[in-house]
């Protein structure tokens, strides 16, 4: 059975390969130091036959965003700069990719970020997608395009809410 948790000392991260130098490398070299300095927190997804060997991985950080920078109908709503969730990184192992598992990790996603929101104001969550596919794929959630950067991407709270619920309805992958 997959489940979802912090990243921490008994995962391999040196064998974990997505296909992205820079992905590979923030996974094996920092994610666990910034989890230690309280910059971000790393959540991988494991099965429970093989609890070390890391599947995929997603983190997850708080930004200050420029209203100005914001979808006009949402930028006239709030202040100058606003608290926001950002989903820093999201990674499927090269093995597992087109599975379901960047679903199951963005349902895990959405849900911390919702209990996130109860105790602490953020307008939404953001995604910088790395190219046009990604955003596609950001986008199937709910994700819009920001005017300036369409690669930047936002999922306002009402549709974050949305959305989860949504998909969170659907079955864990095996």
């Amino acid at each position: 059975m997959l489940k979802t948790e912090r990243l921490s000392k008994h995962h391999d991260r040196k064998r974990f390969d997505c296909g992205s130098d820079a992905l590979n490398s923030y996974l094996k070299k920092t994610a666990r130091q910034h989890i230690d300095k309280g910059i971000a927190k790393t959540f991988v997804i494991v099965d429970d036959t093989r609890p070390g060997d890391i599947l995929g991985f997603f983190t997850l950080v708080f930004c200050e965003v420029s209203a100005k920078d914001l979808p006009s109908k949402f930028a006239k709503k709030y202040p100058r700069k606003v608290p926001a969730a950002k989903l820093a990184r999201l990674a499927v192992a090269s093995a597992r990719q087109r599975r379901g598992l960047g679903t199951e990790m963005m349902i895990s996603a959405m849900r911390r970020i919702l209990s996130v929101s109860e105790n602490i104001g953020i307008i939404g969550f953001f995604v910088d997608a790395e190219n046009e596919d990604a955003k596609g794929y950001y986008e199937q959630f709910g994700f819009i395009p920001l005017p300036n950067d369409p690669l930047k991407l936002f999922l306002p709270m009402a549709t974050l809410h949305e959305a989860y619920a949504g998909f969170s309805t659907i079955p864990s992958v095996s």
